[in-house]
């Protein structure tokens, strides 16, 4: 997260220590000295120093009451691209229950079409293609979406 909003971990460390009650259950997700050492040793080129402190996982609700402290520009941008993320999700995860719950065929082309729209925005977005055509192919237990996307 330090990365993503332009800072230096010890400055996120501090955001959370110096606030706890912006942070309660659920908002951050601490890992364990076991859980560290099982992930530094799945990860044995990872360039990371020993450290007095635990690496964190930010939920969504963590990650907004991150935003709330870190007040540089690149934190505000960060903060946007991420609302807009979920946002996404959240409409894809709406897409995809209303196929399951629509027997009308048409209908549900619609909302596949809709739904392959969202998954190139949160996949693609970044993607600079030209005269070319890129394929995502999806398979869920019920349907199976498949979208092309072409852009210039």
């Amino acid at each position: 997260m330090a990365l993503l909003y332009g800072v230096e971990t010890k400055h996120v460390n501090q955001a959370v220590k110096n606030n706890p009650d912006k942070f309660p259950d659920g908002y951050i997700i601490i890992l364990t000295d076991e859980d560290w050492q099982i992930l530094r040793s799945k990860n044995l080129t990872t360039i990371s120093p020993k450290s007095r402190v635990f690496p964190k996982a930010f939920t969504e609700k963590g990650l907004y009451m991150l935003a709330t402290i870190l007040k540089s520009k690149k934190a505000t941008e960060t903060t946007i691209a991420i609302i807009e993320a979920f946002s996404k999700l959240r409409a894809l995860s709406g897409a995809l229950s209303t196929i399951n719950q629509t027997s009308d065929s048409n209908q549900q082309k619609k909302v596949l079409k809709q739904t392959g729209i969202i998954i190139s925005d949160l996949l693609c977005d970044e993607l600079q293609v030209r005269d070319t055509e890129t394929t995502i192919e999806i398979n869920f237990a019920v349907v199976r979406l498949k979208h092309t996307i072409k852009r210039k």
